[in-house]
């Protein structure tokens, strides 16, 4: 986490942060909500179906292959990438557990 003190917060905020960084960019949602729409694994067509360039969306999909969100398989000359169900449902638990911590009940302002 760089200059931020990360060693101050415990393990559990500085994992959830890791887990919010991995997905705070528009196109890593897109990549995200795209696999999640197709179903399947996607092997090259989302160059065309995102519009941005392939070196962009190849540091993308690293990213979220870093956090484990997605996986890859070689199938001859390209990589083909689904969500991870294991790592997904673990960043699942971890949001819920974070939104749920908030009692909308409260009048503090």
């Amino acid at each position: 986490m760089g200059l931020t003190k990360s060693e101050i917060f415990t393990d559990k905020q500085n994992k959830l942060a890791a887990m919010m960084k991995a997905l705070a960019h528009p196109a890593r949602i897109a990549i995200i909500q795209h696999l999640i729409k197709a179903e399947a694994c996607i092997c090259g067509d989302l160059v065309e179906e995102l519009g941005l360039a392939q070196a962009t969306i190849s540091q993308h999909l690293k990213e979220l292959k870093n956090a484990g969100l997605i996986q890859g398989t070689i199938e001859g000359t390209s990589v083909c990438y689904c969500i991870d169900p294991k790592v997904w449902k673990q960043y699942k638990t971890a949001f819920d557990t974070f939104f749920v911590a908030y009692n909308t009940n409260s009048s503090c302002c």
